[in-house]
């Protein structure tokens, strides 16, 4: 069954193309807000959670090298000089020791000595002598990966690095779609405040004309009461409004990598509607959005470590080698005749282990399952989040375009109760009414514009953002 969505999506979208034909890159500038751009070109570089992100893909990139060097074998080292001091009565039959093993047998060096490997011949009688040895002993060890062990070890730590880019891809656009609303509510408060500021102007004229007309004994005191009441209020109000955008503008602050201290941002009310969304579809979300990638990488590396568990029931196949240069002098050390060598090929296999095996095979298969229902979960979600944003956006426009008629109305009513007022057939009472009426459809249109906005980026984020996909590790 084909997955569309329920929302009809707006003008310009259309069904999906080859990833490379989606748009990439700083979405935030779409707004062409200069301000926002170079806040945003801050949080990839100074944010400290991508910086955390960054460091755990770092982490993630090296266990893919870990993994890949067990395809390799392991080559050792050990020089070893050995000084040792003997009793003449009790030197017959002494091996020698080399790299931290015992070398004996009745076979004879290049060098010519009996049941010694490279310890030289020790003659005289009565006392003792300090003999040298020197040996440069060369282990190789290696793991035969018949069974696809190792690689399977490979993939799904490449796997698991990809996941943790997709998760770093993932706090970056968390983190810019953040940084967005915030700037956007912060310009909202400022489009608050604007209107405020004019309604106290527009107040304090109001209050001086009432007294006015109080000297002139054609209005009341209750009416200046009344109108210094509604310029008191209206300025606490407008006071209030410096609490919750301060706050704003120091969280912009720390997503950007800075204390709160050091960034300021002038007020600059919002005037502008939302541009038009980039296009997208269902099927493009499998594509675009990083969390459900790193989802369903996590499924791949849980499947690979299936494999790794099933090859446990199969012998372990090893090749052991050792070579090198022994003698009793250093001047002959590195000579053709102080050569020795050994190799010894090994096969292991579990024979009994009370189940083990199996209970890990099906711990492994449980955990691919569970694997699995996140991502189908995380798919979910996402076609969710882009449902709610397009809903939210085409309600939100119909909503704006009704407060919009609602502030002209009230701007009508406001006009005629001042008219009515100056003729003295209304009281001041009916005016503030008016006022009111006609301010908070205002600031009720300035938060629509406000969440219009907000969901725009939200649904940006939803659709995947900027994001420019897997680099292979």
């Amino acid at each position: 069954m084909q997955t569309v969505f329920k929302e009809p999506p707006p003008e310009g979208w259309k069904h999906a193309e080859p990833i490379d034909a989606i748009p990439r890159g700083a979405w935030w500038e779409i707004y062409q807000i200069a301000e926002l751009n170079a806040l945003e070109e801050k949080v990839s570089v100074s944010n400290q959670n991508v910086l955390v992100a960054i460091a755990q893909y770092r982490q993630a990139r090296d266990q893919v090298r870990i993994a890949r060097a067990a395809l390799f074998p392991t080559v050792t080292a050990a020089p070893n000089v050995v000084v040792s001091q003997a009793n003449g009565a009790a030197r017959t039959g002494s091996g020698a020791v080399f790299g931290g093993s015992q070398v004996t047998g009745t076979g004879t060096t290049g060098a010519g000595t009996t049941g010694t490997g490279a310890t030289g011949a020790v003659s005289g009688s009565g006392g003792s002598r300090v003999n040298v040895d020197y040996s440069l002993p060369v282990d190789l060890a290696y793991q035969a990966d018949v069974w696809g062990s190792i690689r399977r070890s490979v993939r799904g730590a490449s796997d698991t690095a990809q996941a943790s880019e997709a998760d770093l891809e993932n706090v970056k656009l968390m983190n810019q779609a953040q940084l967005a609303q915030l700037y956007f509510q912060l310009r909202g408060l400022d489009g608050d405040a604007s209107l405020l500021q004019s309604a106290l102007q527009l107040y304090e004229r109001s209050l001086q004309l009432t007294k006015d007309r109080m000297q002139a004994g054609i209005a009341s005191g209750a009416d200046v009461a009344q109108a210094e009441a509604q310029l008191e209020s209206t300025r606490a109000q407008y006071i209030d409004v410096g609490v919750a955008r301060a706050q704003f503008e120091h969280a912009i602050a720390v997503l950007t990598g800075e204390p709160p201290a050091a960034l300021s941002l002038p007020q600059n009310p919002l005037s502008m509607p939302p541009p038009p969304m980039p296009f997208g579809v269902p099927s493009e979300l499998l594509e675009r959005r990083p969390d459900v990638t790193a989802a369903e990488r996590l499924m791949a590396a849980a499947n690979e470590q299936i494999g790794i568990a099933q090859a446990a029931y199969f012998p372990t196949v090893n090749l052991n080698a050792t070579g090198g240069f022994a003698a009793s002098s250093l001047a002959s050390l590195f000579t053709w005749p102080s050569r020795f060598w050994a190799v010894a090929p090994s096969l292991a296999e579990t024979l009994f282990d009370a189940g083990k095996r199996h209970a890990q095979v099906d711990l492994e298969r449980a955990a691919f399952d569970q694997t699995v229902a996140s991502y189908r979960q995380t798919v979910l979600t996402a076609l969710q989040q882009v449902e709610d944003q397009l809903a939210a956006l085409r309600i939100l426009e119909q909503e704006a375009q009704a407060e919009a008629a609602a502030v002209k109305a009230a701007q009508d009513a406001l006009d005629i109760a001042n008219e009515q007022y100056l003729a003295g057939t209304i009281d001041y009472l009916a005016v503030i009414i008016q006022q009111t009426t006609l301010l908070t459809a205002q600031r009720t249109a300035l938060d629509i514009l406000t969440r219009r906005l907000t969901a725009s980026v939200l649904l940006i984020e939803a659709l995947g953002g900027g994001w420019t996909g897997l680099t292979q590790p």
